[in-house]
């Protein structure tokens, strides 16, 4: 075997992990021995939030500083033990209409081993649709969740978007289940709230887009719920669109291709104001290490979407 190479048992499974030095992350030196490392220990938290649904990897096998590439199909190398489903092509992040008759088979991520897998291919990113497989016949399921995937524009930061995600929480409130939030991990926030069960796709857009055009209409300077980048200097976007089965949010506790090893982390509502009315960026920008702390103390605040 290669000295680059090193067998490992995670669990009940065996997997053969390559170049644990290698950095991912040039700005900080994180390496690939540390994403490996980060990602076995949030997997209990992380877990609950992929059971069952097709995996989007975005990977980055030259670190970040280097190319990407978003992988849909599981790669034909993947071990037999991982579990995939065939999902019609255009139903679950592969564009927009209507399926063309084929199908997409995409890697499962339900269990330790599976992750430690993925994350050996350098898939720093796991990104993951609002709907779950299960036993359904019919694929895609309905939707799960509701998402508001808040993008700041230039001139804007997630300072901007905790005010508008407070503005949302305080609509989305007034139902029977609780909203809540995560950094995007990058630069903006997601807010996200359970639907009912059997709830139809039509009905969650419509309710995503009433309460984004809503909020638009009240505060025009602030918020755009367009992608036009024109309209966007000075403004957040409100992407209500994300609530369609084709389309995929990166999954909490993932973490993302920038400069740092910063993680889409849930965050508080305490925290949110607090960021707001701080001013600072900073106060929910958080490492890998810095999760696994957050998860050691407050356990997993995103619990309610499970």
């Amino acid at each position: 075997m290669s000295p680059e190479r090193v067998m490992v048992t995670v669990d009940d499974r065996h997997l053969s992990l390559s170049n644990l030095g290698k950095v991912l992350y040039p700005a900080s030196g994180f390496t690939k021995g540390e994403l490996l490392d980060y990602y076995s220990r949030i997997a209990g938290a992380m877990l609950p939030h992929l059971m069952d649904r097709p995996v989007t990897f975005r990977r980055f096998p030259d670190g970040t500083g280097g190319k990407s590439f978003i992988e849909k199909h599981v790669p034909s190398h993947a071990p037999d033990w991982i579990r995939t489903v065939k999902v019609p092509s255009r139903s679950a992040g592969e564009g927009r209409g209507r399926s063309s008759g084929e199908e997409v088979e995409y890697a499962v991520i339900n269990d330790r081993p599976a992750l430690i897998w993925a994350a050996n291919l350098a898939a720093i990113e796991f990104h993951v649709p609002l709907w779950h497989a299960g036993r359904r016949a019919q694929l895609p399921g309905r939707p799960d969740h509701l998402v508001f995937d808040l993008d700041p524009g230039p001139g804007t930061s997630i300072v901007e978007c905790c005010r508008i995600a407070s503005w949302i929480a305080d609509r989305l409130a007034r139902g029977r289940r609780e909203p809540v939030a995560k950094t995007s991990g990058s630069k903006g926030m997601q807010v996200y709230v359970a639907l009912p069960a059997r709830t139809e796709w039509d009905a969650a857009r419509e309710r995503a887009f009433g309460i984004a055009q809503s909020i638009g209409k009240e505060h025009p300077e602030l918020v755009v719920t367009n992608m036009t980048k024109q309209l966007r200097r000075g403004r957040v976007l409100i992407d209500w669109s994300q609530n369609h089965q084709a389309k995929t949010t990166v999954a909490v506790y993932s973490l993302r291709g920038g400069a740092d090893p910063y993680v889409s982390a849930p965050v508080t509502w305490d925290e949110v104001r607090a960021c707001e009315r701080g001013g600072d960026p900073d106060l929910l920008r958080f490492t890998a290490g810095e999760v696994l702390d957050r998860v050691e103390r407050h356990g997993d605040l995103f619990s309610s979407l499970t």
